[in-house]
């Protein structure tokens, strides 16, 4: 039986699933049903300073039929006391103490840092996060991506938090930088146990077309929001496998960004982390999506011989290279499934104007053609036809000559 628990840079968990800090997991109801309903462990919406949130502090980007698939928020950290949230954690822990609960904490002086610390470990936190991602609102003082985009800083802090936790200290790392692995090796420096990322993307989602007024609109005026959802799950992973392949970090890494379905979360474990944390789509779709999760992870790793999380982990990382290490004798060419070919000559279109002129359309026939001689195995019209496996590549083996391609489909 494949076991799903883990044990995080010492924090154990029943499964990778950390509901990540933000809305779903800003008080002791939403934590503790989310723990009923099967998630591994919570990292509590950030406390510190005393914030007022504004209304509205949403904003959507949908694409077709898909609902958003990229979620923009201005909302700060926790606008409850810190003392309210820690009596919360510490009443959630009681009840829960196989899950674990993570505190992430934003202040600004070293005396400030050193007591929300002191006060997380008194209420039972299992861990200690350190947001140094928050892209709006706190940045502007000095908090948030103001630290994470300067690495003396991140170094700074993290040494202050790590001298007087007795706990893990988790490091969360912006994306809003140029080179992610520069904090990641100042948080390693200054101590901490693992990292967590991404935070989210400054953005703007929109703006009102009779109004000028960007999204979301607080009494018509706006500002730029943090992004997430499935759209920033490629620029996680990037990053992600990035700090996990940098020799300078070398501690654990929890993922974050645009994770949705078991196949995602699959996907940043493979590519080096340890656990995965989920916001977006919990305010999406509510917290049963955990069962979806745990058993898509589950028939997994039956289905490829892995017994636990750990052997997992990094798995992908040994088939990512540079680009100049790539193959430049490697060869596909498409080629098209007449039966499932619905003629919408989408691929056509894409190919003919967007790319390298390699489809074409016979005059007996409303199925376009695929010009071997001419394919450059891009996988533009692949990607673009809208029936799945229509359009599939087929590698040319040995010489890469177009017969080999001819003999693969008559075959």
């Amino acid at each position: 039986m494949a076991n799903l628990s883990i044990n995080f840079a010492g924090i154990k968990a029943p499964n990778p699933f950390w509901l990540a800090s933000g809305p779903p997991s800003n008080s002791a109801y939403q934590v503790m049903k989310a723990f009923d309903y099967g998630w591994g462990g919570a990292v509590w919406k950030t406390i510190g300073a005393s914030v007022v949130n504004v209304s509205s502090r949403y904003s959507g980007v949908n694409w077709g039929k898909k609902r958003l698939v990229g979620l923009s928020n201005i909302e700060l950290i926790s606008d409850r006391s810190v003392s309210a949230n820690l009596h919360e954690m510490e009443m959630v822990k009681k009840q829960f103490s196989y899950h674990p609960i993570i505190a992430s904490v934003m202040v600004e002086t070293r005396e400030e840092w050193i007591r929300i610390i002191q006060d997380c470990q008194n209420a039972g936190v299992d861990g200690i996060e350190l947001n140094f991602g928050c892209p709006h609102g706190m940045c502007e003082r000095g908090m948030g991506s103001a630290v994470g985009q300067e690495p003396k800083l991140v170094e700074l802090i993290t040494r202050w938090a790590t001298e007087e936790a007795k706990v893990p200290v988790i490091v969360k790392l912006t994306p809003n930088i140029t080179d992610i692995t520069e904090p990641a090796r100042a948080a390693k420096r200054g101590g901490a146990d693992a990292l967590s990322l991404i935070n989210t993307i400054k953005c703007i989602t929109g703006v009102d077309l009779d109004t000028f007024v960007p999204y979301p609109i607080v009494d018509q005026k706006s500002t730029h929001g943090g992004y997430s959802g499935p759209a920033v799950k490629p620029i996680a992973l990037n990053m992600v496998k990035n700090c996990v392949l940098d020799l300078q970090v070398g501690i654990p890494i929890s993922g974050i960004g645009g994770i949705e379905t078991w196949r995602d979360a699959v996907e940043f474990i493979l590519l080096g982390a340890g656990s995965v944390q989920l916001c977006t789509a919990v305010m999406h779709h509510g917290f049963g999506i955990i069962r979806k999760l745990t058993d898509g992870l589950h028939s997994y790793m039956e289905e490829k011989g892995f017994s636990n999380v750990d052997e997992m982990v990094g798995k992908a990382l040994s088939n990512v290279t540079e680009w100049e290490n790539l193959n430049l004798n490697y060869r596909v060419v498409a080629t098209i499934n007449k039966e499932k070919c619905t003629r919408c000559q989408l691929c056509y279109t894409a190919c003919n104007e967007g790319a390298y002129q390699a489809i074409s359309l016979s005059p007996d026939s409303t199925i376009p053609n695929i010009e071997a001689n001419r394919c450059v195995g891009c996988n533009l019209c692949s990607l673009i036809c809208p029936v799945d496996h229509c359009i599939t590549m087929i590698p040319c083996a040995g010489d890469g000559s177009i017969e080999t391609w001819k003999h693969k489909i008559e075959s």
